[in-house]
């Protein structure tokens, strides 16, 4: 009932207001268990996709967003179940994996829609990163649900990372066909058929995204960029100190021509 409400509410708020574009909304079935796997540009992704479906997507939120005391933490814990997040504890790198695949597992088996990402994070540049084996592919083989690839277009130009109000543009979202891994059904422990899934599913995704990929996690891109960023400030930090020194010398260095002056200035 609180997520029947909160999406005819936040879903009528967002189509009004960015009207967004739907491509393939066919292939989303009318009933039963899928997976939809999504690129990961914007915050506000796992908004405009439920807004434009009928039924109802679950995906999974850090627990963090639940538990935080106050008002302030309810009301934002209420917000997100009402919109369909379920809560997973990410406090350590293996055991939210784990929890990850159980929530999937346990939407499928009700026969719910999955929401994942299988880059893990939010692209740090708007292009398409090396999706994990872990969760997307795991869900699929141990359920034999169909995995639907979804491309979610120019919402990181809507809402980029670190911004809170969002800019008021349209955005898009292309659903692809359904993709059947039975042929896999039960083999959710073999790393090589993991990596395969995964990035058949992830090739589909680029096709109707069109962004460029980049063969490395999107997690390591961080990295990357957060390490040049930092060089980048220290060089920057290096310079300004290398200038400062040098405008001391320059001042010096004319201070004491001007003394000079003055001693070999001739007594009156």
């Amino acid at each position: 009932m609180i997520y029947g409400a909160m999406k005819f509410s936040l879903g009528s708020s967002l189509k009004l207001a960015f009207r967004p574009w739907v491509e393939g909304l066919e292939n989303v079935p009318a009933q039963g268990p899928a997976i939809l796997a999504s690129n990961h540009l914007s915050f506000s992704d796992s908004f405009f996709l439920p807004a434009v479906l009928d039924r109802k997507v679950t995906f999974i939120a850090k627990a963090e967003y639940f538990t935080t005391p106050g008002v302030k933490g309810r009301l934002t814990a209420a917000f997100f179940k009402g919109v369909g997040q379920l809560p997973v504890d990410r406090s350590g790198a293996r055991g939210a994996g784990e929890a990850a695949v159980r929530a999937g597992i346990e939407v499928i088996e009700q026969g719910g829609l999955f929401g994942i990402y299988p880059e893990g994070t939010r692209s740090p540049d708007g292009r398409l990163y090396r999706g994990k084996p872990g969760g997307l592919a795991r869900v699929a083989l141990a359920t034999g649900a169909p995995v639907i690839p979804v491309a979610m277009i120019d919402t990181e130009k809507i809402q980029p990372p670190g911004k809170v109000i969002p800019k008021l543009m349209r955005p898009g979202i292309r659903i692809g066909k359904p993709l059947d891994f039975g042929r896999y059904r039960g083999m959710e422990n073999d790393r090589f058929i993991l990596r395969s899934v995964t990035d058949e599913v992830m090739y589909e995704i680029m096709k109707l995204s069109g962004q460029e990929y980049v063969d490395i996690y999107a997690t390591a891109a961080k990295r990357q960029i957060a390490e040049a960023e930092k060089a980048a400030r220290a060089q920057a930090k290096e310079q300004a100190k290398e200038q400062a020194r040098a405008e001391s010398a320059a001042q010096g260095k004319a201070g004491r021509r001007g003394d000079d002056r003055r001693q070999d200035r001739p007594a009156a």
